[in-house]
């Protein structure tokens, strides 16, 4: 089994409705696209504030997020 967890929740992310983690899938292909979709799907709708990124860990794909520049990280 491979999970797709978040790193962290932003306020974008816990107001989406949508957007439920962790998963499990069996392959490990099947994980990694969801994670890159979830990824995907966060910068294209969310406030821009952060860019989501997909990371690979021990067991599966972890999405986390950078502040987009550095005044929103202050």
């Amino acid at each position: 089994m491979y999970s797709v967890s978040l790193a962290k929740e932003c306020g974008c992310v816990k107001k989406d409705q949508s957007i439920s983690f962790p998963k499990s899938f069996e392959a490990k292909e099947v994980a990694e696209l969801e994670a890159l979709r979830a990824a995907n799907y966060m910068n294209k709708n969310y406030c821009k504030k952060h860019r989501f990124h997909v990371d690979e860990v021990e067991g599966g794909f972890v999405v986390d997020f950078d502040y987009s520049c550095k005044e929103a990280g202050q």
